[in-house]
């Protein structure tokens, strides 16, 4: 049978640069690969999944400390959405991290699980929303564990032919680190 949802499959790629990282300067750079699969579940209901597939180049932080290159650890989500939505969508479900890291210094080496929240509007040529989940490690081997949130509203512009201009960035909360250190909060766009 045909899904009519599949012809919404999307693959963003999202390039991040990290400057000034590290007591170096050293500039971590990580590409987000994120398939956007949506499911027909019944009638009522979609199940749309965002996997989050990073690619991480991180160079020497401090002194005596290796570089690494490889993928980091995988995040998948799991969005259950009301399947008739007009201009205003969401989903809420599960999210997860997996400790797929090809080096140690590229993740967290703890199994995470936590809820997630999407919300859009599209009105005309623009798309506004935000994305949301908090994660707390479960298991695995690393010597951290995990409370951490991700808050990451977004905004397009679509352009004639396929092209547009957005914003979205990613902002984390670590909530295990001293209070000055929760935060990150970048800006950026792109075409």
């Amino acid at each position: 049978t045909q899904n009519p949802v599949a012809d919404l499959i999307s693959v963003p790629f999202q390039s991040n640069f990290y400057f000034n990282t590290g007591t170096k300067d050293a500039t971590v750079y990580v590409l987000n690969v994120q398939p956007v699969i949506p499911f027909k579940l019944n009638e009522d209901w979609n199940l749309i999944t965002r996997t989050i597939l990073p690619i991480i180049n991180q160079p020497s932080l401090f002194p005596r400390m290796e570089s690494a290159f490889g993928m980091g650890d995988i995040n998948p989500s799991l969005f259950f959405s009301p399947a008739k939505s007009g201009a205003f969508i969401f989903g809420v479900g599960p999210t997860f991290t997996l400790p797929t890291a090809t080096d140690r210094l590229l993740g967290a080496g703890k199994y995470s699980i936590g809820p997630a929240a999407v919300a859009l509007t599209m009105q005309g040529p623009w798309v506004i929303g935000a994305l949301v989940n908090n994660q707390w490690s479960v298991a695995g081997w690393g010597h951290k564990d995990v409370n951490q949130m991700v808050l990451q509203p977004f905004i397009n512009y679509n352009l004639p032919h396929g092209w547009y201009i957005t914003s979205s960035p990613v902002m984390t909360a670590d909530w295990t680190a001293r209070a000055s250190d929760q935060w990150t909060v970048p800006v950026g766009g792109g075409v």
